[in-house]
């Protein structure tokens, strides 16, 4: 997709401009582009309105102003409380799990005794492959109760949603391209084989994008490659010394996406032909333009906090602990708070759930947030 764009873009520049933008000796009309009249249609004035919508505000020095959500209002989550579960063993299928259903259980017990949440059909509800009808775990089903979470969610509210189950990567078809490895994360429902799997768009879109202010979402992946299956802005993971490493996405994207623009265009030159256009040189994610997609990047700014069993490239363990089987994750997120209280920091909680894993696995936890967090000075809570 990468490709297509940047050659029409550059068959629209070219015939704007009349310069050779891209080294090939021939400047326009390339590709059947037509000059100005665009390759296959696309105009300079039509691929400038497509790509403006897409670019990021400038400042005054001519960078990009990102905002970070310092001033985003957040929930004290004093407000209603509403949940939602998801556990599937997968029973009788390929690749079956054992510690899933376990975990709706144990993380059920921890958010009613810890956080206050309630078990009645309005305030919380359990997908699990033990049972049928509207409470299997199908993506209809799944689909549904993301919906359900959010609806009706007002400011001071605390939403929770857990997912124990397979997830997985899958190619990223979407005209939009928004994933730098070519992949979307996926959660896999218990009817995948007929009905297919939840992408992270989908997930973002449905639970991130429309999420009022002033409403917290907590999330809990524990699942395989679902470091970033919510399509948050920021990321933050901890290294081998408890140091925390903060990632903002979009300005990796953009930083990477220059370099790209500039191993390609020379100058000034496309900008000035397509003003805007330059914002697909910041959709893409790769240092190599060749090998680059391009990049949606993520604006939703939201109090939405998900913590993950392990990085977008790793597995998360169905594992058996103290004789019973549980996903790692859950296990270790439990473990903590029950361990070392409810007053702990983002940054200690982070830190004692990678320290409890790295006892017995390899895969690394991560957290991703809506907003930049104050993750030494601000307390965990839903």
């Amino acid at each position: 997709m990468f490709g297509f764009i940047k050659s029409k873009v550059t068959d629209v520049a070219e015939g704007a401009t009349g310069m050779d933008l891209d080294g090939d000796g021939k400047a326009g009309k390339k590709s059947g582009s037509g000059g100005t009249g665009g390759a296959g249609g696309l105009s300079l004035g039509s691929a400038t309105s497509m790509l403006s919508s897409l670019a990021f505000p400038k400042n005054d020095a001519g960078g990009v102003d990102l905002d970070d959500g310092y001033a985003l209002p957040v929930s004290d989550c004093t407000g209603n409380k509403k949940s939602l579960f998801v556990g599937i063993n997968y029973f009788g299928q390929k690749g079956e799990l054992r510690g899933c259903l376990n975990d709706v259980v144990n993380m059920k017990e921890l958010i009613m005794s810890k956080y206050g949440f309630a078990d009645d059909a309005e305030h919380m509800l359990v997908l699990t492959d033990d049972q049928e009808g509207a409470n299997a775990p199908t993506r209809e089903n799944i689909e549904r109760g993301m919906r359900w979470l959010i609806e009706g969610a007002q400011e001071g509210d605390s939403l929770f949603f857990h997912y124990s189950g397979h997830g997985g990567t899958t190619d990223d078809v979407s005209p939009e391209s928004d994933e730098a490895d070519g992949k979307d994360e996926t959660l896999i429902p218990v009817d995948y084989q007929a009905n297919g799997v939840i992408v992270d768009d989908e997930i973002h879109e449905t639970l991130v994008a429309p999420l009022p202010k002033g409403v917290r979402l907590t999330a809990v992946m524990d699942c395989c490659h679902s470091g970033s299956i919510f399509d948050l802005p920021f990321s933050y993971q901890i290294d081998g010394s408890l140091h925390i490493i903060e990632t903002d996405n979009r300005k990796k994207a953009i930083e990477a996406a220059i370099k790209a623009g500039k191993a390609l265009i020379c100058g000034d030159k496309l900008q000035a032909a397509m003003h805007s256009a330059s914002a697909v040189w910041n959709l893409v994610k790769q240092d190599d333009p060749s090998a680059g997609r391009p990049m949606v990047v993520r604006k939703s700014l939201a109090d939405v906090v998900q913590f993950s069993g392990c990085k977008d490239e790793q597995t998360s363990a169905d594992a058996h602990i103290d004789g019973e089987h549980t996903g790692a994750m859950s296990w270790a997120l439990i473990g903590c708070l029950n361990e070392f209280g409810l007053e702990q920091t983002y940054s200690e909680l982070l830190g004692n759930i990678r320290t409890k894993l790295a006892t017995k696995y390899t895969q690394v936890p991560q957290m991703s947030s809506g907003h930049k967090m104050n993750m030494s000075g601000s307390k965990f809570h839903m």
